[in-house]
């Protein structure tokens, strides 16, 4: 079998794979906590899921518009003036199945090989591969834990060239947890004005998962002259824990919108009618239901971060937004290294001496393009990740185990990009 030049240029979720291989070790009978998963561990809000009992019930249950029904669509455009002061018409919104599939079709509608997308590093798994997908090259910006993971004007000035078709920015960040102040966000939106052709796709999917309690804003509240050519992506799985029922959104430009309907056109069709009515009833009931969730999320992260914090090797930002933990290994990966309990220097290898010695399955930082941190999603119980990261300071610390050389990496077969093989051109700091 001959597959496309396009598929084998991408590689699986690692994210998604970590949750699998934790799920199967799991089900072989090994003690294993999956840190892994991006995804709420609180159950779908009963009003929601009560508006999806009554849209079988009523036999909502056929085709609807390959845009998403009317009610969601005026749901989404009223959340938008009502939580963010952005004014959109219905014709500017389009539900996908799932966020990622609303960036997915942006990125189809818009890119053409030879495009160029800034992308700043640590980003979510799968803008590189998508914007490969596309035929386009990714440019990926460094910005580490030394500027809290966030990209600075003069490197989105210095990214930015002829070729030149996409920036991607999101806030709170997947895997770090950074937010842009308004502030920030006004200096890149500056850079932006300079360069009219720049498309700008602003992911907010975190919005609602705000861990310090400052006002959420995006690129938009600070620089309103990019509406006509930002699109703004969000969506119900986060907030509401409604990841199973894959709804997501966009907002923008009428053409680009119109473009992103008639591929989902010829591809998945509408979303699922169901979901939709349960996230209408998400966007436009008591909002109160996000409060428990994000209280216990508040304290999670307080908790992962000054224990990671205490563990010698590691290095730990607060987060102001999302439930992940991203903490710089660096120190630790090279004492574990220098000790020979892993064979190579990497994130890699401290991910499956973590999975084999004490049975945690985190994510490396490679997958976000940031070599030598790990993510853990503290969207888990309490006591979950008290034994989690006991497990992790046990196993920096103690002297008796050693990671076989033959052991898989996670088994997983995810391996770092390989930058050259697919043109990705990265970007140094600056």
């Amino acid at each position: 079998m001959v597959l496309s030049r396009r598929v084998q240029a991408i590689k699986e979720s690692p994210t998604l794979a970590v949750t699998a291989r934790a799920a199967r070790l799991k089900a072989e009978g090994r003690d294993i906590i999956g840190l892994g998963a991006g995804e709420p561990d609180f159950d779908t809000p009963q009003h929601i899921k009560d508006a999806a009992k009554a849209a079988i019930d009523s036999g909502f249950t056929k085709y609807t518009a390959v845009s998403g029904i009317p009610g969601l669509k005026k749901a989404i455009v009223d959340k938008l003036k009502r939580d963010n002061r952005l004014d959109y018409t219905i014709a500017e919104v389009i539900v996908g199945v799932g966020g990622k599939q609303c960036i997915f079709n942006l990125a189809m509608a818009v890119l053409d090989a030879g495009d160029e997308v800034i992308i700043p590093a640590p980003y979510w798994v799968s803008y590189a591969d998508i914007a490969i997908v596309a035929e386009a090259t990714p440019v990926i910006v460094q910005c580490g834990i030394e500027q809290d993971f966030k990209l600075t004007p003069s490197q989105l000035e210095a990214a930015i060239t002829p070729q030149t078709k996409l920036f991607f920015i999101n806030s709170p960040s997947n895997p770090t947890g950074s937010v842009y102040t308004l502030a920030e966000l006004k200096a890149l939106g500056d850079v932006l004005l300079r360069h009219p052709r720049v498309l700008v796709a602003t992911d907010d999917m975190y919005e609602h998962i705000n861990l310090t309690g400052t006002p959420f804003v995006n690129i938009l509240n600070a620089t309103p002259e990019l509406k006509d050519r930002t699109i703004v992506l969000n969506g119900v799985s986060k907030a509401y824990a409604m990841t199973g029922w894959r709804i997501g959104y966009a907002a923008g430009p009428a053409g680009i919108i119109k473009a992103m309907e008639i591929l989902q056109s010829q591809s998945t069709s509408n979303p699922t009618s169901i979901s939709q009515v349960a996230a209408q009833a998400a966007l436009e009931g008591d909002q109160g239901c996000i409060t428990p969730m994000l209280n216990a999320f508040r304290e999670r992260h307080a908790f992962v971060v000054q224990r990671f914090n205490e563990i010698p090797g590691l290095k730990c930002l607060p987060a102001g937004g999302a439930f992940y933990a991203f903490p710089d290994a660096r120190d630790a990966i090279a004492k574990l290294h220098a000790s020979g309990k892993i064979a190579e220097p990497t994130d890699l290898a401290l991910s499956d001496y973590l999975l084999q010695s004490v049975g945690v399955a985190v994510v490396p930082g490679s997958a976000f393009g940031a070599e030598g941190y790990f993510r853990i999603s503290f969207a888990t119980s309490l006591a979950n990740l008290e034994n989690a990261l006991d497990r992790i300071e046990s196993a920096l610390s103690q002297d008796d185990y050693r990671l076989s050389p033959t052991s898989p990496a996670l088994e997983l077969g995810f391996v770092p990009i390989d930058y050259s093989r697919i043109g990705i051109r990265p970007k140094k700091k600056t």
